[in-house]
């Protein structure tokens, strides 16, 4: 049966109307920061930034530390995904490679205090070094400690997306390699370093934009006059300094760097993991022989305890503080409370936007009449994802504080910044979860739908629900772990406005209380390891529905 016209224009205006909902919402949230920065300082806000001998250095440090840590991401990452590539049959293969997906959704907190456990003055590697007689051991704080976070952060990361796509090289460049007699060198000269160059620029320009807009990392291993980058400086200027017009003039020119970042790396391929990094076997003879095997086996074990030992040092000083006192105790309760509620707000708020989002472009993309102004509708929503990275979160911070501040009612609108500014940031990872499943379901189902004649509600109710609740359900769990450890807005706004499991952790860490944030940090954990099991079903099914349609994207 052939859906009349307008009965068709009608299933398609609730989509469309959702999707200008959002655009809306979304416009006007970031909107308002913008207004809030741009009042009265159009004039000389920027100009003023680049004229200041401090925001200069600030600025210097914060493209130069992103450099290095972009180089050492990329660098290892190379070395590591060539070495799982040519080693399938390696022992415990397949748990190191999804142990690197960890790193990515793990609270930047606890990746920083296990980083300290091993790093740190007292910690294992300085330990060796003292027993090795190493006068000098490693400090974790400055560009160092940096460096060493954005690595544990940043590898995993870039090791799955190279590591995709040679798995994605057919089986008979391999035998053909095999039967040529390649050496290994000259495996990775003429079939690796092809299909790994394409990849590569996307990769690092990925990392170096994450180490652009970094701010947990750098204010717990950084933060002093030499190791400040523009992030940390706005927090400074306007938490110690209170100095408004220098806040805004960095906010200015970090939305400037991160503009032009984007605009690079919209000119270089995109790099994507497409979920096949799970243990996938393929013939390769370049690693048989017993020196690569060794060279290779030598490499993967560093890669695991550099990964590895922070982690497992979190959950060993964790449960050596008091966790029944912590627990107890009014400070962790208001702080868990406020960081479950703001977490599922926020959860709520980026999983409805990105459906909105989804479920218009679908429409528009089955439009016959694709004018103007749908495509211009449909690249408008498409970027929504990208404001996070355009206006990061400590900008947004800023201008609402801006904004609020002549009201007086910081404290009390505090939770509702904090909760949009917290959906804002989690919007491109649920857009992400949900978009192929989004697809797929549309795909097989869409013209049963129409040819039923079912209303919207129908439709929902009875087509999309059961199937896209998992997803959904994935991208809510995805959304509320970034939510929960989430440090940036909260910083900002203070504890004495809003009072987070992130927050509370920070300020046991500066009052020296290291056994006491140990133990929040594993509570937090936990509580962020139950959520990855909730979301857990979603990404199976998505990963196995990608799998049997090797098309899928």
């Amino acid at each position: 049966m052939i859906r009349p016209l307008h009965q068709s224009r009608r299933q398609r205006l609730p989509a469309l109307a959702g999707g200008l909902v959002v655009l809306l919402v979304v416009a006007g949230f970031v909107g308002v920061a913008l207004a809030a920065l741009l009042a009265g300082r159009l004039s000389g806000g920027l100009l003023s930034a680049f004229a200041d001998p401090v925001v200069r250095s600030v600025l210097s440090f914060t493209l130069w530390q992103a450099f290095l840590s972009t180089i050492l991401s990329v660098g290892l990452a190379l070395a590591v995904a060539s070495a799982l590539a040519r080693q399938p049959d390696f022992p415990g293969r397949i748990w190191l490679i999804r142990l690197m997906a960890v790193p990515m959704g793990l609270p930047v907190l606890i990746g920083a205090l296990g980083l300290i456990g091993i790093f740190g003055r007292s910690g294992i590697v300085n330990d060796v070094l003292t027993e090795l007689g190493l006068a000098q051991p490693i400090s974790i704080y400055g560009l160092t400690g940096i460096l060493i976070a954005h690595v544990f952060f940043n590898l995993p990361l870039a090791t799955r997306l190279m590591l995709s796509a040679l798995e994605r090289v057919p089986a008979e460049y391999w035998r053909m390699s095999a039967s040529l007699g390649f050496s290994p060198l000259s495996t990775f000269r003429f079939i690796e370093w092809p299909v790994l160059a394409r990849v590569i620029p996307g990769a690092a320009g990925l990392v170096f934009m994450l180490c652009v807009t970094s701010f947990t990392l750098v204010l717990i291993f950084g933060g002093g006059p030499a190791a400040t980058t523009i992030e940390v400086a706005i927090y400074q200027a306007l938490r110690f300094d209170f100095n408004p017009e220098r806040a805004v003039s960095l906010a200015l020119l970090q939305i400037t760097v991160t503009g032009m970042i984007l605009a690079g790396l919209s000119l270089l391929p995109a790099a994507s993991d497409t979920g096949l990094t799970s243990g996938r076997r393929f013939p390769r003879f370049d690693g048989r022989r017993p020196l690569v095997r060794l060279a290779d086996g030598l490499l993967l074990l560093l890669a695991a305890l550099f990964l590895i030992l922070p982690l497992g040092q979190v959950v060993v000083s964790g449960l050596q503080a008091d966790l029944a006192r912590l627990v107890s105790q009014a400070a962790f309760q208001q702080a868990a409370l406020t960081s479950l509620g703001v977490a599922l707000a926020a959860g709520l708020i980026a999983t409805l936007l990105a459906y909105g989002v989804i479920a218009a472009r679908a429409e528009i993309a089955t439009t016959r009449a694709q004018n103007t102004g749908n495509r211009v509708f449909s690249l408008a929503l498409a970027s929504i994802s990208s404001l996070v990275l355009l206006v990061p979160t400590s900008v947004l911070a800023t201008g609402w504080f801006l904004a609020l501040r002549p009201r007086g009612e910081i404290a009390s609108f505090a939770p509702f910044v904090v909760t949009g500014i917290n959906a804002l940031m989690a919007l491109p990872f649920a857009v992400r979860v949900l978009e192929p499943a989004f697809r797929e379901h549309r795909a097989r189902t869409g013209r049963l739908a129409e040819s039923l004649g079912l209303s919207v509600a129908q439709r929902l109710r009875r087509v999309d629900w059961p199937v896209l609740k998992r997803p959904l359900l994935t991208a809510l769990a995805f959304a509320m772990a970034l939510s929960l450890g989430d440090l940036g807005a909260v910083a900002l706004f203070g504890s004495e406005n809003i009072s987070t499991l992130p927050a509370l952790i920070y300020a046991r860490m500066g009052s020296y209380r290291s056994t006491d944030a140990d133990g929040l940090a594993l509570i937090l954990g936990v509580i962020c390891l139950v959520l990855a099991l909730i979301g857990a079903p979603g990404t199976r099914e998505t990963t196995n529905n990608r799998r049997e349609r090797p098309d899928a994207r």
